[in-house]
């Protein structure tokens, strides 16, 4: 079980430079008496909750600076009343979202919350509607909303601040999930309704140490505030191998599939000083073998999509999709790196979705206004690779290739022999030189100071 701390703690924990704010709107029914439903002694609970944290509601917010980089913060107090969310936190989440949006300021929320206020019943459960309608409007403003799940972050509270935040970090151990530790199923598994379960099943992006929140939160910050439109482009990575032009088809496939080659890893912390992870589809899938996130280049953030080599699944394109969106809505340019021999179509992945999932990254790419730069570091295969790769703006390195289909697969396909599998790559002329000819690669790129 993760520490639990006071909403002015957290705050505390993540900085100095914090200066509270009060919503303007009149007192909901559940200033006054009992509440809404008259729920008999609520009106003491609420008397002894003050008087046990310093606090009126369960929520506090307002203007504050983490690392330099300003934001409104909003922080939940566990301590009033299990962190609940009832009319009047309805009031100053909604005039927390609203500061945000004025003041063209990235949103951070510090939840601790047990979910909606039985003791205000229906008018309680529809602040659910207020934050999710209050969140969409800052979205549709721009500003960026990250989420920090504190213990425990379960119910409404979860299902709207926490998993509608672009960027979602928790603390080690914290209880996250939508049903709390009271009304789950007897023979539920606890792992799932932790931070670590949750990163693993692709729900949140990151499991961060308290001592770390402050750093990480600043970072994000810093690569989250975007830039004016029109971006420029990001500039196209060095090519991190020597190795010459293939001569052959042939010569392209192997040098692509060469375990020597430098791979997406290397390129990426080539590339950036500095970078941000984001994990996850938010439907219950991750893919290793494709790395999304924000990076920090030259003092400028970029958002970057890498392949790994292997077939991306399903939570793969989700993924790059995700980040692609983001980084489009704040302005950021978009770096993608092709190394993938094709889209996964094994049974599972075609159950996951497999073509809808393709066909939104195509749509993401399309979509943006953001420019966005490719370099294919190795394998190009097929739509499962051309998904993320910039029209008019791909550039291959000399150990890559691009083509329709593998060769052996358009051999099968053509009911030719084994033997003719090489004379196939020639003719689907997949080389990098030939990509640059047929238009489709801007150029070849070659290391530093060539």
């Amino acid at each position: 079980m993760a520490d639990r701390m006071g909403a002015r703690a957290a705050i505390a924990a993540l900085t100095t430079e914090f200066e509270e704010l009060r919503e303007t709107a009149a007192p909901g029914p559940d200033g006054a008496g009992d509440g809404p439903l008259s729920w008999a002694g609520y009106a003491e609970s609420r008397v002894r909750a003050a008087a046990r944290t310093g606090e009126d509601e369960s929520v506090v917010y307002g203007l504050a600076s983490v690392g330099g980089r300003r934001c409104v913060l909003v922080s939940f107090e566990f301590g009033f009343l299990g962190g609940s969310l009832g009319q009047r936190t309805g009031d100053r989440l909604e005039a927390a979202y609203e500061a945000a949006r004025v003041r063209a300021l990235p949103l951070v929320s510090l939840i601790a919350t047990g979910g909606s206020r039985m003791q205000e019943g229906m008018v309680a459960l529809t602040q659910l509607q207020r934050v999710a309608r209050a969140s969409a409007r800052l979205r549709a403003a721009g500003p960026a909303q990250l989420a920090v799940l504190r213990d425990p972050t379960t119910g409404g509270g979860w299902a709207t601040l926490g998993a509608g935040a672009d960027v979602i970090l928790a603390l080690p151990g914290a209880q996250v999930g939508f049903a709390g530790s009271r009304v789950r199923p007897p023979d539920a598994d606890p792992h799932a309704y932790t931070a670590e379960g949750q990163l693993a099943a692709g729900q949140i992006d990151a499991v961060v140490p308290p001592d770390e929140l402050p750093g990480t939160v600043a970072h994000w910050l810093r690569a989250l505030r975007g830039t004016d439109f029109p971006a420029s482009p990001a500039p196209v990575p060095h090519a991190l191998s020597a190795t010459g032009l293939p001569v052959t088809g042939w010569d392209a496939v192997r040098q692509a599939r060469s375990p020597a080659r430098p791979r997406a890893e290397a390129y990426l912390d080539a590339y950036f000083d500095h970078r941000l992870p984001l994990t996850g589809d938010r439907c219950g899938g991750t893919d290793p073998g494709l790395l999304a996130g924000f990076g920090w280049r030259d003092r400028r953030p970029i958002a970057y999509v890498a392949q790994c080599g292997t077939p991306t699944r399903p939570a793969g394109y989700r993924t790059a999709a995700r980040v692609i969106r983001l980084a489009d809505r704040l302005g950021v340019p978009v770096l993608t790196l092709i190394d993938t021999p094709g889209a996964a179509n094994d049974a599972a992945a075609e159950r996951a979705g497999a073509g809808a999932a393709i066909a939104d990254a195509f749509a993401a790419i399309a979509g943006t206004r953001v420019p966005v730069t490719t370099l294919v570091i190795g394998e190009g295969g097929s739509g499962g690779a051309l998904a993320l790769a910039a029209p008019g703006n791909t550039h291959v390195t000399r150990d890559s290739y691009f083509s329709v289909i593998a060769p052996e697969l358009a051999a099968a396909i053509l009911k030719r022999t084994p033997g003719e599998v090489h004379a196939t790559a020639d003719q689907l002329r997949l080389r990098p030189q030939d990509l640059v000819e047929l238009g489709f690669a801007r150029s070849v790129v070659g290391p530093p100071g060539e």
